[in-house]
């Protein structure tokens, strides 16, 4: 493989994910077997062209349309990408230097950068702690698995692995299974004490605590009740966890011991004993910040085992007469683990399981403990090391950016937003959204990456860059994509999924939408501006809806380009609403969005500035139309 192909290959869907590029429904030795298919792996997939295995539509045409990158029409397509992209750029890069007048108004929130003659904007907090804790994380990612392999060695199984078959092939037998699930288990159960003592110190008590709790509703409540006390237990866990602020044992002892309180007994002695409690909170004293990702593995624990009762009566397995060393990614997140393998051991080592716990991607117990068992096929050495390249090179990016473009130091920085020209005020608020993904995208990728070199293959969060989106509602299917599938998994396919055939199903679907992202928004932080957010994206999704049951694609068989041009205009307001939510969200809250769009509207110029950005925005998504239907060609239909 030459280098130009090698780095082509960095950027590929595969590299990303397996899950992309493969149907959840088959298994992943399928596709190694069909890759190493002298017959099939030379061979350049065309589905544009009729033939076997080609998705058609109705009329038996394929759904995948011939390549238009060739064409007059992307050849306009690439001049204005050429020519506007680094404008883009020199209008945000002009607003960050020191000759810019309202540079005295952040200057304090800047920090030494490593490119010369620049200062870099790192006065985001998440970007800030990541980018401190960084070289520790480093060091975490090469030590858990180093530690892992020297536990195996200490304490190796009593069965062999690759017992021969009698085909000469190999496999993993029951008991093997077994004894690799217990190996890892209780190693990740012994390092889930160790890290969590020295994470959050004498809080890990609390986290223990309220981990028993949840395990005891599992498989002690009456089975009736335990999906509702579940919910009741974990969403009001969110909330108490934020409003007493991780319950510090000072204010606790305080609380039954102060001075002057009727019925009380003063005891100066337990006040002291609670502040010293508290001085003894490890690496990140407030815990509670990201435990919201622990109440998502909770949650899944319980409802996983609940489903699992009503199986007890066979072996799915049995039943579908299905290799549990080869599942398909769909069985192994729906087919239920044995009864005594939801144990407190297993539920432990889940729940705090070190490469996922601060930050995900979310797994779910089942396909967790699959994984245990039988080591994924998809994790390959060769793809991992591709995987570690992309994310350094995203970290390359968000440096370079945040070097150049201090949007989130301008915003903090109390502007006075009139001061700003239509084109600097909206390429300020699309770099500050583009700050918001890359911050996200860096911590969820070095902790898959993490999981991968340790032997465990969660989802990808993040497939499409934000500024590769044309539909909200894909949007949201592939931003944060474990928390996605969670959803669905937990909420949306309980509460009856989404369908737009009648206007009754289209009203239910609205609905549904609405719980989802108001439990999305409570479970981000309780705050008014991300419930409000989660009530703008529902609302921002609804034109989106409404014009898809209006303008079916069926109806439009005869008229592809036609449509696709159509979309592209509806599109273009799509995505001015899905920034607008974000920017409230995440961003410059709702004053900030005000202030941004009357500096806009404020005269004809930004007007005149809106129509010639939404004419750019309509080049940019006909581009995302055609990435999409060259993955078509490849015969990949994502969903996002």
């Amino acid at each position: 493989m030459g280098l130009f192909s090698y780095v082509r290959s960095i950027y590929a869907l595969d590299t990303i994910d397996t899950r992309f590029t493969s149907s959840s429904t088959t298994p992943y030795k399928v596709v190694i077997d069909a890759r190493n298919d002298p017959a099939t792996s030379g061979s350049k997939r065309d589905d544009s062209v009729p033939g076997i295995g080609v998705k058609t539509d109705r009329l038996g045409r394929p759904v995948a349309q011939p390549s238009k990158w060739g064409t007059p029409e992307f050849y306009f397509y690439y001049f204005v990408f050429i020519t506007v992209v680094p404008y883009m750029f020199w209008i945000a890069y002009d607003v960050s230097r020191p000759s810019d007048p309202n540079y005295h108004k952040y200057e304090h929130l800047l920090s030494p950068g490593w490119v010369p003659g620049r200062k870099i904007d790192i006065s985001d907090a998440q970007y800030f702690t990541f980018r401190r804790n960084l070289p520790y994380l480093g060091l975490l990612l090469v030590l858990h698995p180093a530690l892992r392999k020297l536990y195996n060695v200490i304490r190796p199984i009593s069965v062999r692995n690759g017992s021969p078959r009698p085909n000469g092939g190999s496999y993993v037998s029951a008991a093997e299974s077994e004894a690799n699930m217990g190996q890892r288990a209780s190693f990740d159960f012994g390092f889930a004490f160790i890290f969590l003592t020295a994470l959050h110190g004498f809080s890990a008590v609390k986290i223990v605590t309220i981990l028993y709790i949840n395990y005891c509703i599992a498989t002690r409540f009456p089975r009736k009740y335990m999906p509702a006390a579940t919910w009741i237990f974990n969403i009001g866990t969110l909330f108490a966890n934020e409003l007493a602020e991780g319950y510090s044992m000072a204010k606790i002892a305080a609380y039954f011991f102060a001075p002057g309180m009727a019925g009380y007994i003063t005891d100066s002695t337990a006040v002291t004993w609670g502040q010293w409690l508290d001085r003894q909170s490890g690496i990140m004293p407030r815990w509670q910040i990201l435990f919201n990702f622990t109440v998502l593995r909770l949650m899944s624990f319980n409802l996983d085992f609940y489903w699992s009762l009503d199986q007890r009566g066979g072996n799915p397995l049995e039943k579908k007469q299905l290799d549990p060393a080869n599942l398909s990614e769909r069985d192994r997140v729906s087919i239920p683990a044995n009864a005594k393998d939801y144990s407190f051991r297993n539920y432990f080592a889940y729940a705090l399981y070190a490469p996922l716990y601060l930050a995900g991607p979310i797994i779910s117990f089942n396909d967790y403990l699959s994984q245990l068992k039988y080591p994924s096929k998809a994790i390959e050495t060769p793809r991992t090391i591709k995987y570690g390249i992309r994310f350094l090179l995203a970290l390359l990016a968000i440096e370079l950016v945040l070097h150049f473009d201090y949007c989130i130091a301008i915003s903090k920085g109390n502007p006075n937003w009139a001061d700003y020209t239509p084109a600097q005020l909206s390429l300020l608020s699309y770099f500050n959204l583009h700050v918001l993904w890359l911050k996200l995208l860096l911590p969820w990728r070095l902790f898959r990456l993490w999981a991968l070199i340790d032997g465990i293959d969660p989802p990808e969060n993040m497939l499409r860059c934000l500024s590769d989106n044309p539909s909200t509602v894909a949007f949201w299917r592939g931003w944060h994509k474990s928390y996605n599938r969670w959803l669905i998994r937990y909420i949306y396919v309980p509460l009856g999924g989404a369908s737009t055939k009648t206007w009754i199903s289209t009203v239910r679907t609205v609905v549904n939408y609405v719980v989802c992202f108001t439990f999305v928004a409570l479970w981000h932080d309780i705050s008014l501006n991300l419930l409000i957010w989660g009530w703008l994206i529902v609302f921002f999704m609804m034109p989106e809806v409404i014009a898809g049951y209006i303008f079916p694609p069926r109806k439009w068989e005869h008229h592809k380009d036609a449509y696709r041009v159509l979309c592209g205009v509806g599109v273009v307001g799509n995505l001015m609403m899905m920034m607008m939510a974000n920017l409230v969200g995440f961003a410059v809250g709702v004053d900030g969005l005000k202030s941004i769009i009357h500096g806009i509207f404020k005269d004809y110029s930004g007007i005149m500035f809106l129509l010639t950005a939404s004419a750019v925005l309509f080049v940019g998504i006909q581009v995302m139309f055609e990435v999409r239907q060259s993955e078509y060609r490849k015969g990949i239909f994502l969903k996002c």
